[in-house]
């Protein structure tokens, strides 16, 4: 047994049906996966049960923790030589395995992570917000991309490590707002060899509506403050941005009454950069309706992880 893959859930039963089915088409099969249930209401063992005669499949339910602790738990009982963790809504490409057993077989990792992209049967919502979290007209620029405003980390919805990470560094150490993030950059600092695999992707759903889109950027923001509890030399410029995009946006209708002026060359700059976002959304999917949600996707990204960062940050002090 080579890889162990753990997927902590806490009632989404509906997303671990269609990964789990992702992972029987699989072109490399020396894999088990753990299923740790969180403390959920609506479970999954049910689903489960129906992989058990195509997948080396073990299921758990814990009381609740949150995602990292679970995944603290499901390392515990892993076998393999390797540790993969999903979030329960990707969908998992069938050559996933192959792309990171053929990097792994020539080089020396300890710890690997890929990006994300967006499947052809996601809803033109999920595709624009998709692009807003990977695009470089966004904070999702840093997300999975090996010329980076920052150095790569892995985040824990598409992350590898080695048995031997976690038993050095005992995984992960918050369980939620963050968790994955602090957990990338201990590795990092403790020495280990931490890279990208650009073939390694998976198709991440994430959230289905703006709305669940602007609360999910709001605790982004938020868990970012939170890091900096650990590694206050994360907090950087880059990170900040948000913050001063938001109050750009504040500013816009302030100094239409105090200052004219500089209200026009707000809209000019806000224009601009909704237009950028347009035209590129537009080349990548090919569809103006993606185009014109993806302005909104991105003013919604830096918005709210603007925003929570604000709070977060008062809130601390």
């Amino acid at each position: 047994m080579r890889y162990s893959i753990i997927i902590p859930v806490y009632n989404r039963p509906h997303e671990i049906d269609e990964l789990l089915l992702s992972l029987t088409e699989q072109s490399y099969k020396s894999f088990e996966v753990i299923i740790v249930e969180d403390g959920s209401d609506s479970k999954c063992d049910h689903l489960v049960k129906q992989y058990q005669d195509v997948l080396d499949i073990r299921y758990y339910y814990k009381e609740n923790s949150g995602q990292g602790f679970s995944r603290n738990y499901g390392f515990k009982r892993a076998q393999g030589d390797y540790f993969v963790v999903f979030d329960s809504d990707c969908i998992i490409p069938p050559h996933y395995f192959e792309a990171v057993n053929k990097v792994l077989e020539t080089s020396d990792i300890d710890c690997w992570g890929g990006p994300d992209r967006a499947e052809s049967s996601f809803t033109v919502t999920q595709k624009a917000i998709n692009f807003s979290m990977t695009s470089f007209l966004t904070t999702g620029g840093i997300r999975g991309q090996k010329k980076s405003l920052d150095s790569f980390l892995p985040r824990s919805f598409n992350m590898g490590i080695s048995k031997e990470v976690f038993e050095s560094t005992g995984g992960y150490k918050i369980t939620r707002m963050g968790e994955d993030l602090e957990f990338s950059i201990r590795i990092r600092n403790t020495g280990y060899n931490v890279i990208l695999i650009e073939d390694a992707f998976v198709f991440h759903k994430r959230r289905t509506n703006l709305i669940q889109f602007f609360k999910q950027l709001h605790f982004f923001g938020r868990a970012r403050i939170n890091i900096s509890r650990f590694h206050p030399e994360e907090i950087k410029f880059v990170h900040c941005a948000p913050l001063l995009f938001f109050l750009g946006l504040i500013l816009i209708p302030i100094s239409f009454f105090i200052f004219p002026p500089l209200c026009s060359a707000l809209l000019s700059i806000y224009s601009i950069y909704g237009l950028s976002l347009f035209l590129t959304a537009l080349f990548k999917e090919k569809n103006p309706i993606i185009g014109f949600l993806a302005i909104i996707a991105g003013y919604i990204q830096l918005s709210a992880y603007g925003i929570g960062f604000l709070y977060e940050w008062a809130r601390k002090k």
